[in-house]
Order: structure tokens, then C-alpha cells, then sequence
């Protein structure tokens, strides 16, 4: 959980959270998620019939790896909103990091809540997922 006493705003938390993404993961996550989409399974289907380079990761895989960093940040249960934007292709490969910038500290209900502005990128700092958090603070 976040201690109120110690953060500020601009305040940033980063971890990679995925390295060299497999399409084994990219597989796992289908057979988990129930998503059997071919373009993130079908290689033919995606680079013959749609016109992709390759297979590509779910949208959702990438927020669950982005939820990752933010619980480690912020605490499982202090996490009270988290939303994103998916802006490019997470490809087999790619190396993940996360990003957490504290926009704002506010006080609401009795409640101290952190704004927290969201950003995902690969290895090449292409930004794959933006989006914003709200977490208590303690």
C-alpha cells in the first residue's frame, strides 16, 4: 500500500514485466482467457489472410502484465480503478516496462486517493498501452 507520508506528485514506479514474450505465453493466455482469436494463435491466417507481420499478444495480456507493475506499486487490495488504451501491437519478442507517474493526491470520503497516469512500452520505447489508475493511500 502507498504511504501518504512519502509520496509526491511526479513520483514514478517502472519494472519490465515481461521479457522476451513467447508465443507460448501469447498460446496460455488464449487457453486461459477462452480467446482462441486466430490472430494471436494462427500464423498463416495472420500474416497470409489479414497482412500482419506475425501473431500478435491480446490486448488484455498486455493490461494484466501492466496490472502487474501496478499492484506491485500500489498493493492488491488498494487498487480502486485502472483503465487503459491499447496504441500499438504487442509482438512475440517484445520486452515489456511499465510506468506509474503520480499525477495527483486528493482527499475524497475520507480517503486519501492517488491519480496515477499509466504507460506501457517495448523495447524500442514504442508506447503500447496508456491509461490511468486510482489507489488508496495510507
Amino acid at each position: 500500500m502507498l504511504d501518504k507520508s512519502k509520496i509526491n506528485v511526479g513520483d514514478t514506479h517502472s519494472e519490465v514485466v515481461v521479457e522476451d514474450l513467447k508465443r507460448t505465453q501469447i498460446v496460455q493466455y488464449a487457453g486461459a482467457s477462452g480467446d482462441y482469436n486466430p490472430l494471436h494463435s494462427d500464423e498463416i491466417f495472420t500474416t497470409k489472410v489479414v497482412g500482419y507481420p506475425s501473431v500478435f499478444a491480446h490486448g488484455m495480456l498486455s493490461m494484466g502484465l501492466t496490472g502487474k507493475m501496478l499492484t506491485n506499486y500500489v498493493g492488491d487490495a488498494s487498487l480502486k480503478k485502472f483503465g487503459v488504451r491499447f496504441t500499438n501491437q504487442v509482438w512475440p519478442g517484445d520486452t515489456l516496462t511499465s510506468k506509474a507517474t503520480v499525477m495527483s493526491i486528493r482527499e475524497e470520503d475520507g480517503e486519501t486517493l492517488v491519480d496515477l497516469n499509466i504507460e506501457t512500452t517495448n523495447q524500442d520505447d514504442v508506447t503500447v498501452i496508456t491509461g490511468s489508475a486510482v489507489a488508496l493511500a495510507k
